[in-house]
């Protein structure tokens, strides 16, 4: 392949290495795993302090430091990797497609790591007031699921799910980024189907989200390194699922054993019969506390509430595209860009995002499959149509065909709000 055609590549390199399958992220536990028969997850004692208010404390100055010494290893490894390649493209002013393909990866696995670093700090930064809301836990996390179908089919995994329908209350967004996480956790480490189990504790009633799945190869765990616990496991994909559960409340409990990792999530407010004193608990959690105003913790006070959702933006003119990022970037979105609709369709192939905006001016045939492919996996996802003539601004509830419009002179007001409610309404 030569130079030119290379450098051809360069876009692909930014805008197809990042799909929407790797959205997320990677834990690690609080301390480092030792090899062990049977390991738990330890919750921060900060977290063990509050426990009698069923809502874990942030980690220790020790953890957030561990934290962000991977989060550079993460990011410098994949970078370190893609510069010997382009060092080696500039000296011989070529490149395979296998060269290619794996600087694509490194560059790729470089961003997904800024990207979980970005939620991370959101999580650390101290400023995020939960909100409290009655979530249909069920129903979320068939949504979520729904969401990663196809990413899940193109891997070849099976994610088999045994959900009794149960509500808690919780903060919305943060939840919908707990499950994201865990999906995209469980799926960077397994080597198997993975088993979703949701059901109660024995009293007193807590929901219960179980996750297992194998984290070896079934045929390697004769090999004596099948007791080493897998990078994978502890990566920051594993420090997100970890850090969201403990900023939400939720007990994470994470075994691995015999090449099997089972974690488990407790969420401790559930609705419904099972939930002695419901309404006392619900009127404590809304209520300020002695010396605070209610105006401290407004209704909606999480500044980013779709902080890691991910969302294709379809759009052919380059000012176009670039006044939609502006519009959106301070909502703490992922944001990926293609220029016409066959792209977004391949884009789209692995999995989808949570959401599309796009240029009315591609709307065609192609556009038409890629509504009905997406609305039959998703039936409730999103779009959002941007017109360049003036017109009111409309969100999916309020039109025929279900697809939310704006026009391009109230990007800048009215898209945050739009969708806000658009990536909001199948929670």
């Amino acid at each position: 392949m030569t130079m030119a055609t290379a450098a051809g590549n360069a876009h692909s390199i930014a805008s197809q290495a990042d799909k929407h399958k790797k959205r997320n992220a990677r834990f690690s536990s609080s301390k480092p795993h030792r090899p062990a028969p049977v390991m738990r997850t330890p919750l921060p004692p900060s977290a063990n302090a509050n426990a009698a208010n069923d809502v874990a404390g942030e980690p220790s100055h020790a953890q957030w430091a561990e934290i962000v010494q991977q989060l550079g290893a993460e990011i410098a490894g994949p970078l370190s990797s893609a510069l010997e390649r382009i060092h080696k493209l500039v000296s011989t002013g070529q490149i395979d497609r296998q060269s290619l393909r794996a600087l694509r990866e490194s560059v790729s696995q470089a961003r997904e790591a800024g990207m979980v670093g970005q939620q991370l700090a959101r999580l650390a930064s101290g400023r995020l007031h939960l909100s409290r809301e009655k979530m249909h836990l069920t129903q979320v996390l068939r949504s979520v699921l729904a969401q990663r179908s196809r990413e899940t089919q193109a891997r070849g995994i099976q994610v088999r799910q045994v959900l009794k329908p149960i509500e808690v209350m919780t903060d919305g967004s943060l939840l919908f980024a707990l499950l994201n996480a865990l999906m995209d956790w469980a799926l960077a480490s397994t080597h198997s189907s993975i088993d979703l189990r949701l059901d109660l504790t024995p009293w007193p009633a807590k929901a219960r989200l179980v996750c297992r799945f194998a984290h070896r190869s079934l045929d390697l765990l004769d090999d004596p390194r099948a007791a080493e616990t897998p990078a994978t496991l502890n990566s920051l994909a594993w420090r997100l699922v970890e850090q969201t559960a403990i900023t939400l409340g939720v007990l994470p409990l994470r075994e691995d054993e015999a090449g099997i990792t089972v974690l488990t999530l407790e969420f401790p407010h559930i609705v419904g019969d099972e939930a002695n004193g419901l309404a006392a608990t619900e009127r404590a959690l809304d209520a300020p506390s002695e010396g605070e105003s209610s105006q401290d913790y407004p209704p909606s006070s999480n500044s980013k509430p779709l902080a890691g959702s991910h969302v294709l933006v379809i759009a052919q003119r380059r000012e176009l595209r670039s006044q939609l990022q502006a519009a959106m970037q301070h909502m703490g979105l992922i944001i990926d860009v293609v220029g016409s609709m066959e792209e977004a369709a391949q884009f789209c192939s692995e999995g989808l995002p949570h959401g599309i905006v796009f240029e009315a001016r591609l709307r065609g045939p192609e556009f038409d499959r890629l509504y009905a492919e997406a609305m039959r996996e998703v039936p409730d996802f999103s779009f959002v149509e941007v017109l360049d003539e003036a017109h009111k601004t409309q969100l999916s509830t309020a039109t025929p065909d279900g697809l939310a419009r704006i026009s391009r002179q109230h990007l800048n007001d009215a898209l945050p709000s739009v969708l806000l409610f658009e990536l909001s309404k199948g929670l």
